[in-house]
């Protein structure tokens, strides 16, 4: 900070300026390296839901409180802006701090945490009134579902609910019906291959059952 002060002969926002430069271009030179950790965070404002995920390199930063503050955040303005692409959601002015973008308050982020942090998609379910929507978290945003029923509004417990069950069970398809011939097949196959030495009508019945 002194630094950057004698570089700006005292004048404070030329100083802040020149920091966040500074920060910017270290944080290029992390770009680079892999995000294989990472977390999901919901924002959720008069017009929608969005779920965002942020990735960093290590699951030691994911639980900084910066890096869920981050997270939060954008999540948030996804919500606010009721926006669904990524590129659109990272050149959005920042709130908190219309002097920068969402992506400049990124890379200050990664400066201050020290690791690449990227933001790797944005999924936005828009409100209306015949719609209830349920967000669920676990893990601490490690799995994050949501569920939407159709019918009304003022169903979100129910919704949330079942979105709680779904991350339990982690479900494939939403009914029976939606599942593909050819996986029905091959869970019939692996199914009769359990209950070997039965009779066939048994074992029928305990393959339709599975």
């Amino acid at each position: 900070c002194k630094e950057a002060l004698d570089k700006a002969s005292g004048d404070m926002n030329a100083a802040i300026d020149i920091l966040r430069k500074s920060g910017m271009a270290s944080a290029v030179t992390k770009e680079g390296r892999e995000t294989n950790e990472g977390l999901i965070g919901a924002g959720e404002s008069g017009k929608a839901v969005a779920l965002v995920e942020v990735n960093a390199e290590t699951d030691f930063v994911t639980q900084n409180e910066k890096f869920k503050q981050f997270l939060k955040e954008v999540a948030q303005e996804a919500a606010d802006a009721a926006i669904d692409s990524l590129p659109a959601l990272m050149q959005k002015s920042f709130s908190k701090d219309s002097s920068v973008t969402l992506d400049q308050y990124r890379a200050l982020v990664m400066q201050s945490l020290g690791e690449n942090i990227q933001v790797k998609r944005v999924f936005l379910l828009p409100k209306s009134p015949d719609l209830s929507i349920g967000i669920y978290s676990h893990m601490g945003g490690k799995i994050v579902v949501a569920v939407v029923l159709t019918g009304g509004a003022g169903q979100e417990a129910l919704a949330r609910d079942i979105a709680m069950h779904i991350a339990a069970e982690s479900p494939e398809y939403l009914s029976p019906e939606e599942v593909p011939a050819a996986v029905r097949a091959k869970e019939e196959e692996i199914a009769r291959g359990q209950v070997q030495g039965k009779p066939a009508n048994i074992v029928n019945n305990i393959v339709t059952g599975k």
